[in-house]
């Protein structure tokens, strides 16, 4: 018996209101036609500690933002190493996993109310946290994303501020400046056509 190829993790990155959604499921369907076996996750992942950060993204929980940084990184090693459903699970088992938010998020949104070096050290040095094979980062200006925000949900999350937003580009970049040589980083005009960011992102993951 041959043995099972390892699958490729991808990483999509962007401001609330970026368009990740869309062109997660447009690669997706790319991907299964060229006959590759394909599987979806997110953060905060459907754990009971995911709910708990769900809880506090919404407001209902008040959380500080240390605390809601080290949810995430608990969750992230729950999400990474889960022995059916874990993403190094599915990697083994010859899948490629798309996943829409990564460590990189942390890093941009709880990195502003929190020393950035601390909440990238304790992600990047533990040992069950995986290094995608390419992070997607889609570039939309923040004002326009709060315009699709504000017309296509009745309530926002405690992050989702022009203001906010803003501050959180500018800290994605500072992210992206430190890892451009550790990390596989990939950033896409997000502000064209679907289709035209479908097709960039579609050439960065046929190459690996």
């Amino acid at each position: 018996m041959s043995e099972i190829k390892r699958g490729k993790f991808i990483v999509f990155e962007g401001l609330d209101g970026s368009g990740k959604g869309t062109q997660i499921r447009m690669l997706e369907k790319k991907l299964l036609d060229a006959r590759r076996n394909v599987t979806l996750t997110a953060e905060p992942t459907d754990t009971a500690i995911g709910g708990m950060i769900r809880d506090a993204l919404s407001g209902n929980h008040k959380r500080t933002p240390s605390e809601l940084a080290a949810l995430f990184l608990a969750d992230r090693v729950q999400h990474n190493t889960d022995p059916k459903k874990g993403i190094i699970s599915l990697l083994n088992a010859g899948k490629d996993v798309i996943c829409d938010r990564y460590y990189f998020s942390s890093f941009a949104y709880q990195g502003i109310d929190v020393g950035l070096d601390w909440v990238m050290k304790m992600n990047l040095d533990c040992p069950d946290i995986l290094k995608p094979d390419v992070c997607i980062f889609l570039d939309v200006d923040p004002d326009i994303c709060m315009q699709r925000i504000d017309s296509s949900r009745a309530f926002t999350e405690i992050y989702e501020k022009a203001s906010t937003l803003k501050k959180i580009r500018s800290r994605f970049f500072e992210v992206f400046e430190k890892l451009s040589v550790a990390e596989n980083i990939k950033i896409i005009d997000a502000a064209r056509s679907p289709e035209e960011i479908a097709n960039d992102i579609e050439k960065i993951v046929f190459e690996i």
